[in-house]
Parts: C-alpha cells; sequence; structure tokens
C-alpha cells in the first residue's frame, strides 16, 4: 500500500484556525457504512444517531503547555523544547530545535530562571533526554512558562486555552488534544444521557508523532511512536457488558480506537492495565472492539487518515473528503467532525 493512496488536495481556506463559537455547533458528516450514504448535520445532533445501551469510549487526556521557549545559560542561545513524554519524576524526553546547540551536558533557563534543564543524551530520531530543575511544583511552574503546543498548521494564537481541552480532561499527559472530542459540551451529554448510552473513559497522552508525515512510500515500513495508555477496570466492565448485550462501542477520536485495539484480545474483549502502545492501523486490520467511530477530518498522508481508511474504507473515505470539501467543511483539530456509523 503506498503513501499516495492517502493524499488528497486540500484548500489552505478550510484549514480551521480557530475553534467553532460554541463547540457541538460544528458540523457533522455523517458516514453510514451499510446503506454507503452521507447526512449532514451539526455536532450537536450527535446523540439521534446513537442507541440505548450503546458505549461511548472517550479519551480522558488534558494537553499540557508542552512548549518551552527559553535561553542556553551560558551563551544566551535561544532554544525551543516540547515535552513528549516523562521518564522519571523530572527526566522528560523532549524534541527541541536547534539541535546544534543542545549536546548532552549542556543547560537551558527558561521563564528568566524559574525552571532550568539539562541534556543528559541524545535518542531516536534525534529526541533528547533532559533532566528539568526548578524549586516548587513542576506542574505549576509549567504553568507559568510553558505555552500550549497547537499544531503547526494552526498560525492564529488561542485566546482561551481551554478550547483546545475537552470538557472531561482529567489526566495531564498529552502534547496534542484528542480534538475528535472538543465538540462535546454538556448539553450533547445530557442528551446522550436521556437516551441511557453509557460513557466509558481511557486515557491516551497525544505525543507529537501524531503530525510526524509518514515519510516511507510503502506505509508498512512506516515506525510509530509509543505513547502511554492506560485503562480501569471500571471502564472494561462497561465496555465488556455492552459488547456482551449487543450494543455499539463508539470511539471517540482515533486515540480511543487505538486503546480499545490495542487492549483488546482475539474475542474483543477489553483489559485493564496500563503501557506504551505503538500500534499502526491501516487497510487490512480486522477492528475486534470498534462499532462506530467520532473523528475529525484529517490531513493528507497522516496515519490518522490511515486508521479511518481501515475503519471505513479507503474509496469511501476519499469521496467522503471530496464532499466534504465542496460543501466547504473545515478540516483538522479545530475542525468539523465525521461520525463513522
Amino acid at each position: 500500500m503506498k503513501l499516495k493512496d492517502f493524499s488528497y488536495e486540500l484548500p489552505e481556506r478550510l484549514i480551521a484556525q480557530n475553534p467553532a463559537e460554541r463547540r457541538d455547533m460544528s458540523r457533522l458528516l455523517v458516514l453510514d457504512r451499510k446503506s454507503d450514504t452521507l447526512v449532514h448535520k451539526l455536532f450537536k445532533n450527535l446523540p439521534e444517531f446513537l442507541d440505548p445501551g450503546d458505549c461511548l469510549v472517550i479519551n480522558n487526556t488534558r494537553v499540557i503547555p508542552a512548549r518551552l521557549l527559553g535561553e542556553k545559560e551560558k551563551t544566551g542561545g535561544k532554544i525551543e523544547f516540547v515535552l513528549l513524554k516523562r521518564k522519571e519524576k523530572d527526566i522528560w524526553e523532549v524534541i527541541l530545535k536547534p539541535g546544534k546547540i543542545a549536546k548532552p551536558g549542556s543547560r537551558f533557563v527558561f521563564g528568566s530562571g524559574l525552571l532550568k534543564a539539562e541534556i543528559l543524551e541524545i535518542v531516536e530520531e534525534g529526541n533528547r533526554i533532559v533532566e528539568f530543575y526548578y524549586d516548587g511544583v513542576f506542574e505549576e511552574i509549567l504553568d507559568k512558562v510553558g505555552i500550549m503546543p497547537l499544531p503547526p498548521y494552526i498560525h492564529a494564537s488561542l485566546e482561551d486555552k481551554e478550547r483546545y481541552q475537552t470538557i472531561y480532561s482529567k489526566i495531564n499527559g498529552s502534547a496534542a488534544a484528542p480534538t475528535a472530542g472538543l465538540h462535546f459540551t454538556h448539553e450533547v451529554f445530557e442528551n446522550l444521557a436521556k437516551k441511557d448510552v453509557k460513557v466509558a473513559e481511557v486515557t491516551l497522552h497525544v505525543g507529537l508523532g501524531t503530525f510526524r508525515p509518514v515519510k516511507t512510500e510503502n506505509i508498512t515500513e512506516h515506525h510509530m511512536h509509543k505513547e502511554f495508555y492506560s485503562v480501569t477496570p471500571e471502564a472494561c466492565d462497561i465496555i465488556n457488558r455492552t459488547k456482551e448485550e449487543g450494543k455499539r462501542v463508539i470511539a471517540v477520536g482515533t486515540t480511543s480506537v487505538r486503546v480499545l485495539e490495542t487492549t483488546s484480545d482475539e474475542n474483543g474483549r477489553v483489559w485493564p492495565g496500563s503501557g506504551e502502545t505503538d500500534i499502526f492501523i491501516y487497510p487490512g486490520y480486522r477492528f475486534k472492539v470498534v462499532d462506530a467511530l467520532v473523528t475529525n477530518f484529517h490531513l493528507p498522508e497522516s496515519t490518522l487518515i490511515m486508521l479511518v481508511s481501515a475503519f471505513a474504507g479507503k474509496d469511501r473515505i476519499m469521496q467522503a473528503y471530496q464532499e466534504a470539501i465542496r460543501l466547504e467543511y473545515r478540516f483538522f483539530s479545530f475542525g468539523d467532525a465525521m461520525l463513522i456509523l
């Protein structure tokens, strides 16, 4: 399977630079795989398509202000860190630029010295392992000196940082938002509850590998970055009971899909636990748990469009994307949504 099979032309004006004024007033393109039809709705209409006993699986990760702008301690040379994952208490893996001034032993300061860092080692793809030094609580200092790491295709500034968080975000650790969840409001959840739709929470901390392009012409040669996940026994009970009762499991976002498909056995039973996943889902994959999917519109040639193509069929997804472009849907992180049934 070739990389170019997942390419499409997108007018730049359709890349959403700001979130919708109201989260659930984003548009919703409903793709029904059985009838092979497309229906155009608003996100607030989502509950209309779910049945009593269905289970919505959401990712409760929370984005941290993971972008740090600082300078080299001795020379004042400018540096940018983006925190990728915590290895130990004060030791993190980061991506940074420029790399030439960040050799092992180099020290950097952020926020006029509120936070300091030393490079410990260089790891795969030029990422660094760094140790941070500070007085106080790391998360509180990060809130003061860190910046929300918006995707590179968003050029507008974000006035309200909470708009790059889901309303149900709880557990700090992501370098990017699970964007399918950005459309949910308390009213949507209230209407889902009225229909007796269950909700199960899982955690996957989204890394910047989400935005890294696939560079191998043969997509099966692409290497996925590992991301931390966690599933509680309580979530497993809800999901497994849903399957046993013959109801649907609806994943909110590709991150929830990856957790469910990582933690399930061949019979589609989900098991509790935590760890790291580098599961790569592309056409030909057999889904074990997920019956429907809420997702956004994804970048061309990305692992995300490969995952939704595996779920709905590549040709069907490409046709849906062309229809969305024709009708000027908004694309990517702050864009509109799809429901694939």
